[in-house]
């Protein structure tokens, strides 16, 4: 988070646009509060931290570059309301505080920078080079014109970024990470332990007899919020994507297969060699060992002489386009099985090619595809009428019509689904298969309301999803009769779960007493099983990650019980072995370690340098201002 101001220069995208504008925003308004305003500065101005005003001007640039940037990212335009109920404007205001309350400091610090370390800087900016690696002036002036900056703005932001950061280092400095927190982390990461453990489940638990109808009745009425019917909506899907309108019929024959004969290789498994090689220094060299094995040396003997294993020679089974060097790809595609070329003057220096076994390539007949091939085409086509066609459901939707209709006017197809709970079910428990895997439509589907109009979401492969509720059935209590199936089956689940508890207190008594886990189990005909190499919140084959939790709740050769992923499990463990992790710096893990740790303890640093800072100098909001910037109340 805060450690963005440190590497500012080195990424100044990331600090220009974005940087650290939650984290700014906590440390802001956790000096100067929310709601305060203050009055005494000038009217035209949004905040005031020590001498230096924000002025609404300003605010309104930096908020609305950053409003347009967020709509440019997520592909969609971001309203004033839903950027006031995301709490963006005060993150905007945050980052400006802190960073106004970090010039204040570089000026009364008389911190600077020449014009030519500026000039340095953006100069040798990976960002603004061309392809020839130099700095590209024409490159310079879009990049930063796409950020939202004129090049006297931008270069002025990036002296005030790089005394910034200069600030920060200055404070953080070249944090070392306690060597007693970086054992302890290690430990907690890295320590694995080896457990024997039993399973204990029904079988274990023996008969149970079934519930009298007034236990299971009694048992309803305590936990009937358990078998309580969810709240189901009625919902209207239209899907706007391109293989919804694509018209396959559209695209003719001759269309297709143009595109078969452009794209041929896409519609079959091309031709593979196996290909060998002798790599020689020089084409005397080369061309003396291919007379040779014109009169009887086999490709195999002549690498031997050169001391060279078949893994040397061995390029693979491969394409033709799978072998780097053109020359000797053409030279292997030219040969016949087991044939030897003649030397080929390659990219690496002289080389003999041997071909083995050859694998025809196979070509789909257009017949074949061609019912693909123009699906593809007409959906290609359909991008194209996408956004047209959004707004006019846009349009019809602003005239009051519901998506039914919508659809039925634009000849597109509505999904009516009759009831679906928050888990994407039908009443039945069964998953919805109308529903889309991505995006997620059942939270703003239960955000919303009947006859409120949703905004579309955009769909993974393109195009666009909109909902209307047109129906709630709200949650209510099942009756005993509705849900009697469910309600035995948890009643048994209960008592199994019941009895295994017992016997699993009863079985830890006897190992706490010294009796060996081996006796333990063999009283209870169950068999011992062992979990090595265990790790803490890393699963590890077939031992439940309940049973690894509880196995590091414990010392080395003490015992446990542990719950199973089903309630009718439990399982009984003694820990066996545990080995500690060697701290190694120059392990990748460690370093990987010691890095976030020491950002960590310099987010902190900077965190409170900032907070102390703003409190130091004072921090005054102008509400009113700020409100006529953003609009709405407060």
């Amino acid at each position: 988070m805060l450690r963005g101001i440190k590497n500012a220069s080195s990424n100044w995208i990331g600090k220009s646009i974005l940087l650290v504008v939650i984290s700014f925003l906590v440390i802001s308004f956790a000096v100067w509060g929310i709601g305060d305003v203050f009055r005494g500065f000038g009217q035209n101005s949004v905040a005031k931290i020590g001498n230096t005003e924000i002025s609404i001007e300003q605010f309104r640039q930096f908020y609305t570059d950053r409003l347009q940037q967020i709509s440019r990212q997520i592909g969609r335009p971001v309203t004033p309301d839903q950027a006031r109920a995301l709490g963006f404007d005060r993150q905007v205001l945050g980052q400006m505080v802190a960073e106004t309350t970090l010039d204040e400091q570089a000026a009364k610090l008389r911190l600077g920078i020449t014009d030519a370390d500026i000039a340095q800087r953006i100069t040798t900016d990976p960002n603004f080079q061309g392809a020839n690696g130099q700095f590209d002036h024409a490159r310079f002036e879009y990049v930063i014109r796409q950020a939202g900056y004129t090049e006297p703005r931008f270069v002025a932001e990036q002296r005030r970024v790089t005394l910034r950061r200069q600030i920060a280092q200055s404070v953080s400095g070249d944090l070392k990470v306690p060597a007693v927190t970086l054992e302890a982390i290690n430990n907690f990461q890295n320590e694995r332990r080896t457990i024997q453990y039993l399973t204990l489940t029904a079988t274990q638990a023996g008969d149970i007899p079934a519930p009298t109808p007034e236990a299971l009745a009694a048992y309803f009425e305590e936990r009937k919020i358990l078998f309580r019917a969810p709240e189901f909506r009625r919902v209207t899907l239209l899907s706007l994507a391109p293989a919804d309108i694509a018209k396959a019929d559209s695209v003719s024959d001759d269309q297709a297969k143009t595109f078969y004969d452009q794209n041929a290789a896409n519609f079959g498994s091309p031709e593979r060699r196996e290909v060998r090689q002798i790599v020689f220094a020089n084409p005397e060299e080369a061309a003396s060992a291919h007379e040779r094995v014109t009169k009887g040396l086999s490709f195999a003997d002549l690498a031997k002489e050169r001391e060279l294993s078949e893994a040397d020679t061995l390029v693979g089974l491969v394409t033709q386009s799978e072998i780097i060097d053109p020359a000797v790809a053409e030279a292997a595609f030219a040969l016949k099985d087991g044939e030897v070329s003649a030397p080929v003057k390659g990219t690496f220096g002289t080389i003999i090619v041997q071909v083995g076994k050859i694998e025809p390539g196979a070509q789909k007949p257009f017949a074949e595809v061609a019912p693909e091939i123009k699906r593809q085409l007409a959906e290609i086509r359909a991008r194209g009428e996408i956004n047209g066609l959004r707004d006019k459901i846009d349009d019809e939707r602003a005239g009051g019509a519901t998506l039914a209709e919508t659809a039925a006017k634009l000849g597109l197809k509505a999904q009516a689904i009759e009831a679906v709970d928050r888990s994407g079910r039908a009443p039945d428990g069964t998953p919805i298969a109308e529903l889309p895997k991505q995006p997620d439509v059942i939270t703003p589907i239960f955000a919303s309301d009947i006859g409120v109009d949703s905004e579309p979401q955009q769909l993974p492969g393109g195009g666009y999803i909109w909902h209307d509720v047109t129906g709630i059935t709200p949650a209510r209590e099942r009756t005993l009769d509705e849900v009697k199936d469910q309600v035995a089956t948890r009643w048994r689940e209960d008592e199994v779960g019941k009895l295994l508890q017992a016997k699993a207190d009863e079985m830890l008594g006897k190992l706490n007493a010294g009796t060996a886990l081996a006796q333990v189990a063999e009283e209870s005909n169950l068999q011992v099983q062992t979990g090595a190499d265990l790790q803490r919140r890393r699963p590890s084959g077939f031992v439940p990650a309940k049973l690894i939790e509880a196995a590091f709740n414990v010392a080395k050769d003490a015992s446990g019980i542990a719950d199973g992923d089903q309630r009718t499990e439990r399982y009984v463990f003694r820990v066996t072995d545990i080995t500690a992790p060697k701290l190694d710096p120059a392990l990748p893990d460690v370093q990987q370690l010691t890095t976030t740790l020491q950002n960590a303890y310099a987010d902190d640093i900077i965190t409170q340098y900032i907070a102390r800072l703003e409190t130091e100098y004072g921090v005054r909001i102008n509400q009113q201002a700020l409100t006529q910037v953003i609009g709405g109340g407060q």
